[in-house]
């Protein structure tokens, strides 16, 4: 896959049913195909660094969840299922093919119910970064940042020290849209929290390729609960990323772009032979 450019433009694309959803897009659509990247609690932002670097590969499509950074939100559009049928809609909206979908944390979770809702075979491989989704298995838990706070949060989410944020520093503004994010992802992940206890058993339905990424320090997802998120695909491949934790693709860009590539190559490519 290859691009033109790698500059970033935003626009709104209306959906069927009414929904209206802000996509962020690296690149240009020159080849019908692409990459879906799905941000999780901490917004699009997160996913800003790791879409540009695809974008050097791919024409890179990043939406914003309604509901995130201001936008609306329908009281019809409530849970993880419904993002995930938007989104392929959105692929049909975009006439992509050959998508690998990128999730990072609640967003990998989409990624996988995409998977399983992908009866116009749109999308060719998921990449999982720190993915929730499936039950964890006692006493693995997944940590809720509503009930830890930002500090504590920041502990289990960041590896290094000085990338965990410090909410002393930010402006009233901005600890108001923090807050309001968080609100947001409450609804879209439910109770109990950012699982459904049921997919897990559906998740040998998933076809393609998948990649599982995980933190070696990840105080939210743990590495046990990824590895038994990817033992229930039937064709994942497993990475553990050192030095990192909830966010790997920010502490450890380097070494997920390589895993990524790696999968691609062995993974991904060769099944499209």
């Amino acid at each position: 896959m290859s691009v033109s450019a790698s500059t970033s433009t935003t626009r709104t694309i209306d959906l069927p049913g009414g929904l209206a959803v802000t996509v962020q897009e690296f690149g240009e659509n020159t080849e019908g195909t692409g990459v879906l990247v799905l941000h999780g609690g901490a917004g699009p932002r997160s996913m800003a660094g790791f879409a540009a670097g695809l974008s050097q590969h791919a024409y890179v499509v990043v939406p914003t969840h309604p509901g995130f950074d201001g936008t609306p939100r329908p009281a019809s559009t409530d849970t993880v299922a419904d993002l995930a049928g938007a989104y392929l809609d959105l692929l049909d909206a975009l006439d992509l093919r050959g998508v690998m979908v990128a999730g990072s944390s609640v967003g990998g979770w989409i990624a996988a119910e995409m998977a399983l809702r992908d009866n116009a075979t749109r999308i060719s491989c998921l990449t999982l970064l720190a993915s929730t989704g499936i039950a964890p298995e006692p006493p693995v838990q997944i940590a809720d940042p509503a009930e830890l706070g930002p500090v504590k949060t920041g502990e289990l989410a960041f590896h290094n020290p000085q990338l965990r944020p410090d909410p002393t520093t930010l402006a009233p503004e901005q600890l108001a849209a923090m807050a309001a994010n968080q609100q947001t992802l409450a609804v879209y992940a439910g109770d109990p929290f950012c699982y459904d206890p049921k997919l897990q058993g559906r998740l040998h339905r998933v076809a393609v390729p998948v990649l599982v990424l995980a933190g070696e320090q990840d105080g939210i997802a743990p590495l046990e609960y990824e590895r038994a998120l990817a033992a229930s695909f039937p064709r994942a491949s497993y990475r553990p990323i050192a030095e990192a934790g909830h966010f790997p693709h920010i502490e450890q860009p380097a070494a997920v772009f390589e895993a990524i590539g790696d999968f691609v190559d062995t993974q991904v490519e060769p099944h499209r032979a």
